[in-house]
């Protein structure tokens, strides 16, 4: 696809992995995306579509984007990246769909699969093979443009769930988008992503939600958060998240989160018989198992400070 500002932009250069990108929802994701092909200098230009336009000044101001554009001049660009709630595919991809350019590629951020095939196949209909569904693991309980930088996807796995339909053109261009970023590839189905990512990522926000709720519905809540130390800070650190981002995850992936918080509670009736029973025993091997497994854990490396 031809774009004049993309070619003023590159004239006498070699010609950038993607000329023009559109982001929708400029924030810690679609903007770090964005500022880690700029410094690679691997994007001629990129411009922003969203609902606050201070939100997209401020966007501009940080350098993330040249300017702000509609969902119809987005569906013009090379590639597409929507880093919008879960909930808010299908909607996106509605108003993108009657002007997408033949050529143009979109993808996704979003943090469940099987549902936005789904939409996106609603959406989309035979235009389907232009979208490639991706899930980037990196994130923060921080949010907004000033958050963004280009390094959040440094050494982080990006999960696509490829389409029969998408041509591999369009998987290639995806692909090597997110190894521009840093960011290593790993493919699975859309089924397969919302299991795993269930277990490892979404429950654990649940529960952290749920256990600030217990803590602010005490009596002594205010005393309660005056002695907290770093472990609660620790265990509470993600539940600073988008409440609109994980409303929409836990409701789209409420199957397999389901199984997974009965398991969890399979666990916890296990630990608390053990300490009404007064079995110290039972209790030391549960803890050390469990102990040993997490310090071996992706041993000698920091902590990601993430927000999947």
């Amino acid at each position: 696809m031809s774009h004049p500002d993309s070619a003023r932009r590159t004239a006498g250069s070699p010609r950038p992995l993607v000329p023009v990108l559109a982001v929708v929802g400029v924030g810690l994701i679609g903007g770090s995306f964005a500022a880690a092909l700029r410094r690679a200098g691997q994007v001629g230009e990129v411009w922003g579509v969203g609902r606050q336009a201070a939100s997209l000044e401020q966007a501009r101001k940080l350098g993330l984007i040249e300017r702000a554009v509609s969902l119809e001049e987005a569906a013009r660009a090379d590639l597409v990246l929507m880093a919008v709630p879960v909930g808010a595919t299908r909607s996106t991809l509605e108003g993108l769909a009657p002007y997408l350019g033949p050529d143009t590629i979109v993808t996704d951020a979003g943090s469940t699969k099987a549902d936005v095939v789904r939409a996106a196949r609603e959406a989309l209909g035979g235009r389907i093979g232009q979208f490639v569904p991706g899930h980037p693991i990196a994130g923060s309980e921080q949010s907004g443009p000033a958050a963004a930088f280009p390094d959040l996807y440094r050494g982080r796995t990006v999960i696509l769930t490829p389409l029969d339909e998408n041509p591999p053109a369009a998987v290639r261009l995806v692909e090597q988008a997110w190894s521009t970023c840093g960011a290593e590839i790993r493919t699975m189905r859309p089924d397969e992503h919302d299991t795993v990512l269930a277990s490892v990522s979404h429950v654990p926000h649940l529960l952290a939600f749920a256990y600030m709720t217990q803590v602010l519905g005490a009596a002594d809540a205010g005393l309660r958060l005056d002695l907290a130390g770093s472990g609660f800070r620790d265990f509470t650190r993600i539940a600073g998240g988008s409440p609109d981002m994980w409303r929409d995850i836990f409701l789209a992936n409420r199957d397999a989160m389901m199984q997974e918080t009965a398991a969890v509670r399979r666990a916890l009736d296990a630990f608390e018989q053990a300490m009404r029973q007064g079995d110290a025993a039972g209790l030391q091997a549960m803890l050390e198992a469990v102990s040993t497994s997490r310090r071996a854990w992706r041993a000698g490396q920091p902590s990601p400070d993430t927000n999947e």
